[in-house]
This record gives structure tokens, sequence and C-alpha cells, in this order.
């Protein structure tokens, strides 16, 4: 599967292994839409588990037994959890391709491409090790009005360069979609979650600001 296929500004292509099986989240006009999870291996032997979210109408379910290895083309997007006391803005795989792939391939691809806008500042920390970290949130349009909120992370060179960035920057941006487990204290009770973010391997600024940022001798690549 060729990752030209992608979508235009809002494109994911993963690759896992079922481990939690569909069952059903919604219904538009008449078409349900069921949510799964996989675990997507990472170069380091770790894996992040990730939620997809499929139409009825793109596979049968029933297929997609606990084990079974999947490709998946479709958009990261985001909507709001009103279950809670607290509004919650959740993440899911949102799949337009699915395929079923051999168990024994080597093929592990986590692969995405983003080109939003930033809407809120950038913010920028080191670790005690001195690592440079810098968090955004983009937002990327969809139809019919709507956009996607995607937390985003960058490390080093990276990092330092969005935290030069402004509110409203149109950035294009190229990483891969993690998950990573935290710990949330209410009151005196301890509550594991998970978190979802893209790591951000590869970052572009609308060509405006870069040719403001030549004239001015500044351009921080």
């Amino acid at each position: 599967m060729q990752t030209e296929r992608l979508l235009e500004n809002n494109s994911i292509y993963i690759a896992g292994k079922v481990i939690e099986e569909c069952k059903f989240s919604h219904e538009v006009y008449g078409e349900g839409f069921y949510l799964f999870k996989i675990a997507s291996e990472r170069l380091s032997d770790n894996e992040d588990i990730l939620p997809i979210t499929i139409s009825e109408r793109l596979i049968d379910k029933e297929i997609l037994k606990l084990g079974t290895k999947v490709e998946v083309i479709g958009q990261l997007r985001s909507y709001n959890n009103y279950g809670s006391k607290k509004n919650k803005l959740v993440l899911t795989i949102f799949a337009r391709e699915i395929n079923l792939i051999e168990e024994d391939t080597e093929q592990n691809p986590n692969q995405i491409f983003l080109n939003g806008f930033i809407c809120k500042p950038p913010v920028y920390r080191k670790t005690p090790f001195g690592r440079e970290i810098s968090d955004i949130l983009v937002a990327v349009n969809r139809a019919y009005n709507k956009s996607d909120y995607i937390p985003c992370i960058a490390w080093g060179r990276n990092a330092r360069y969005l935290s030069n960035l402004s509110v409203g920057e149109n950035i294009k941006l190229w990483g891969r979609m993690q998950s990573r487990k935290y710990q949330k204290k209410t009151g005196d009770e301890v509550e594991e979650r998970t978190a979802y973010e893209v790591s951000i391997s590869k970052i572009e600024v609308a060509s405006d600001r870069k040719e403001k940022e030549k004239m001015m001798g500044n351009n921080s690549f």
C-alpha cells in the first residue's frame, strides 16, 4: 500500500495487531461505526496501543479477531467527550481503508502527515537531563466547517523551533502517532490514563514566513 494515497491535509498509514475487538461506537444516518484497538510496534520493541474507528460498511467486524494484523489508511480525528464533568478531547484513527496482512510480515508503518494551524501557544520545557520538548495543539480543517484538534510533541531542535512560532501559524508536520501512560490524581485516588499524541519528526512552515525569515537571516533550520 503506497503512502502517496494518503489524504490531503490529515492522513495516517499504520499497521498493528488487533488487541481489543470491535464494539459499537455510534451511528450516523443509518451507518454504524465500531471501535477497536491495535498494538503498533516501535523500533524500540515497545508498542503503541491505538484506537481505530471503522464503518460497518468497510469490513466485516467479525474478521477483526484478536491477534489479526491489519494495515489502515485514514485520518486522525478528535471529538469532545461530554460524558464526564469535564469536557475531554478524545482522539481516534478514522479508517478509510483497511486490509489484513500476514502476521509474520516485518512491515510496521506508523506515518502521519498534518497540515493545520497552531491554536494554542507552544509550551517549551526541558527535562531534568536537559532534553528540549515542545507541546502544541494543531487544528486541522475538515469538511463541513469542522476541525480536528491534534496534540503534538517535538524534541530537540524541532522543539526549539516550534517554541518561536505563534498561534495561527500554518504548519505542515510529519511524524507518528503514539500512546503514553500517565497517572491522574483526583482527591485521594490515582487513576492510570492513556494520552495520544503525534510525535513530530519534521516540520515545515507556510512559505510567507519562510521568506520573511530568509530576508531577516533568521532561518531556524
